[in-house]
C-alpha cells in the first residue's frame, strides 16, 4: 500500500457531513498504518438494510474467515433479513448443505464451538459430535480430537455414522487403488466441464447486460428506483466475483468436509 496505494476502492455512504464505511475496513486500517492521506472510495446510496447486507457479504469473502465467524454471520443474515436457508445459499453462492451445517454450528453447544476455535480443521468432527447428547462424553472425545488421537472415521463409528474398518483381502489393494485413480480422473473431468460451462454462462450474461446498457432508449424506460436496486445487486455480485477470482488463483476454496 505504501508503494502502490489501495488498488480496490472501499465502499462508503454519506452520513451527515462525513461518510460511513460499509466495506473495506481492513484496507482502510492498513492505509492508516501506511500513513496514506487518502484512499480511493466508491460512494453509494444504500439504506440501512442493504449497507448491513453488503458489509456482511464483504466480510464473508475474506480468506481467513473462520467457520465460527461464518456461522455467526450466516445466523445474523437469517435473523436480520429473514432469509431461508435456500435463499441465503443462493445469495452467497454456497451449497445449501454448506449453509445448513454452518447454521447448525452457530447453535452448537459451547464445548463444540470451543473445539472448532482451537482447531479449524476439526469442523467435520464437530458436526459428528453434535450427535452426542452427553456433554462429558463430547468433551472427552474433543480432547482426543485436539490431541490428534481420534480420526473422523473412528469418530463416525462411535456416533453410529460409519462402519468399522475392514481388513483388506490379499490382492485387493491394487484393484481398489486402480478404481480410486479412475474415479479421481472422472471427477477431474466433470469439474473441468462444470467450470467451462459456468464460464460460458457468465460471459453470455455479461454480454447480454452490456448490450442492454448500450441502448439509451431502453435505459430511459427503466424507473430510477429499479436502476438503483439493480446497481446494488451488481455491487453484491462484484464481491462474489472477486471471491471467485481469489479462489481460482489460490486453488484453495473454503471447503466443508462434512460428507
Amino acid at each position: 500500500i505504501r508503494e502502490h496505494g489501495v488498488l480496490q476502492p472501499i465502499l462508503v455512504r454519506p452520513s451527515g457531513s462525513q461518510f460511513e464505511l460499509i466495506a473495506g475496513e481492513r484496507r482502510w486500517r492498513a492505509s492508516r498504518m501506511a500513513e496514506r492521506a487518502t484512499i480511493p472510495a466508491i460512494v453509494v446510496d444504500f439504506d440501512e438494510s442493504t449497507a448491513l447486507e453488503v458489509s456482511i457479504i464483504e466480510n464473508l469473502q475474506r480468506e481467513d474467515v473462520s467457520p465460527l465467524e461464518e456461522a455467526t454471520m450466516f445466523r445474523k443474515m437469517t435473523e436480520t433479513f429473514g432469509y431461508s436457508v435456500r435463499q441465503l445459499a443462493q445469495k452467497l453462492g454456497k451449497d445449501k448443505g454448506y449453509v445448513e451445517n454452518r447454521l447448525r454450528l452457530s447453535d452448537a453447544p459451547a464445548d463444540i464451538r470451543e473445539l472448532v476455535s482451537l482447531r479449524k480443521d476439526t469442523i467435520s468432527h464437530a458436526y459428528e459430535l453434535m450427535k452426542i447428547g452427553d456433554e462429558r462424553q463430547r468433551r472427552r472425545l474433543a480432547r482426543r480430537i485436539v490431541a490428534g488421537d481420534l480420526s473422523l472415521a473412528k469418530l463416525r463409528v462411535i456416533t453410529g455414522g460409519g462402519k468399522p474398518e475392514e481388513k483388506s483381502v490379499a490382492g485387493e489393494g491394487p484393484r481398489r487403488r486402480a478404481k480410486t485413480v479412475a474415479g479421481e480422473l472422472e471427477s477431474a473431468r466433470a469439474a473441468d466441464d462444470a467450470l467451462m460451462g459456468a464460464r460460458s454462462k457468465l460471459s453470455e450474461g455479461v454480454d447480454d447486460l452490456v448490450d442492454i446498457l448500450r441502448q439509451p432508449a431502453m435505459m430511459e424506460q427503466i424507473p430510477e428506483v429499479n436502476r438503483a436496486n439493480f446497481a446494488k445487486h451488481l455491487t453484491i455480485t462484484k464481491l462474489k466475483i472477486e471471491n471467485a477470482i481469489a479462489i481460482i488463483r489460490s486453488g484453495a476454496p473454503h471447503r466443508d468436509e462434512s460428507d
